[in-house]
């Protein structure tokens, strides 16, 4: 039986539930610690995801731990903020812990930074790739040839059925949820062949500025195809894409496009992997976000 309490130095920390807690409050949690996270985009976390926090005695937040269910068998972990204190008195561990309690019976995924690798390690979590996270004011993508036979344009409410049947194919996992959440903020880039939808990518406003993801393709060709047009019309501002792409056409073009690699994280699974061995030709080229992949 795990505690709902946390003993932090000379005070107690309670658990409660983040829906609990006003965004604006949660951000002064991720900008304690560094992280880029505006209120606007805990509240899409929390419109797909469930999660703890640690609180005082007077409502004050002093960490987080939130899980996204997808489908019936599979969950991802992430927006794990320890504060140097809390984390120093093991308090990670006990809202991991939770978090874990709260997702038993499922598979789970994570990204874990270089701070948190050894404790999800711990818990019994497998490394499986290097992820980047390339950011930077963008540039003027390079010219490239589009795909043959291929149409791109931007995406369409009526192709949200097969955005999302592309996802599933690509992730293992239903994310309809997500999906859904995601295009309502974004702007979306498809290519088609004869009619099918056959890679996607989706932008939205995100931390310092916008963020590119997801990006759903079988090749690199058409990944650059579908990314293009959001760089090009991002150019000059601040922009990210986080991905496990490191070499090839698609890690190149994102260097050419002004977006170095700024930090890495370690893909980690527990149970089975992130992307079945069932799945399908398309991959993810770049996550929606650390937290839901």
């Amino acid at each position: 039986m795990l505690d709902d309490t946390f003993l932090l130095d000379a005070f107690t920390v309670r658990l409660g539930d983040i829906m609990d807690v006003e965004p604006d409050a949660l951000h002064a949690l991720s900008l304690s610690v560094g992280w880029p996270h505006r209120a606007e985009d805990w509240q899409l976390l929390r419109e797909v995801g469930q999660g703890v926090v640690a609180l005082d005695s007077i409502g004050r937040v002093y960490g987080s731990a939130m899980w996204f269910p997808f489908g019936d068998d599979f969950a991802t972990v992430g927006m794990v903020i320890t504060p140097p204190r809390l984390q120093a008195n093991g308090g990670g561990l006990w809202l991991m812990r939770h978090a874990l309690a709260r997702t038993q019976g499922r598979s789970l995924g994570l990204h874990a930074t270089e701070a948190a690798h050894r404790l999800c390690l711990s818990l019994g979590f497998v490394d499986e790739r290097t992820v980047y996270q390339c950011q930077g004011e963008a540039t003027m993508p390079p010219d490239v040839v589009p795909p043959a036979k291929a149409e791109v344009r931007d995406l369409r409410p009526s192709d949200f059925a097969a955005l999302c049947e592309l996802d599933r194919r690509a992730r293992g996992a239903d994310r309809a949820n997500l999906l859904a959440s995601l295009v309502a903020r974004s702007r979306g880039i498809v290519l088609c062949r004869e009619g099918n939808l056959e890679a996607v990518a989706l932008c939205r406003p995100f931390g310092r500025g916008s963020v590119v993801g997801p990006v759903i393709a079988a090749t690199d060709e058409d990944a650059i195809a579908v990314v293009l047009p959001l760089v090009t019309e991002h150019a000059g501002t601040f922009l990210r894409i986080d991905t496990g792409q490191m070499e090839g056409d698609f890690a190149r073009f994102v260097v050419l496009c002004g977006l170095p690699v700024y930090d890495t994280l370690t893909q980690m699974s527990f149970g089975r992997p992130w992307v079945p061995e069932a799945a399908g030709a398309h991959v993810i080229y770049a996550l929606a976000s650390h937290t839901t992949g």
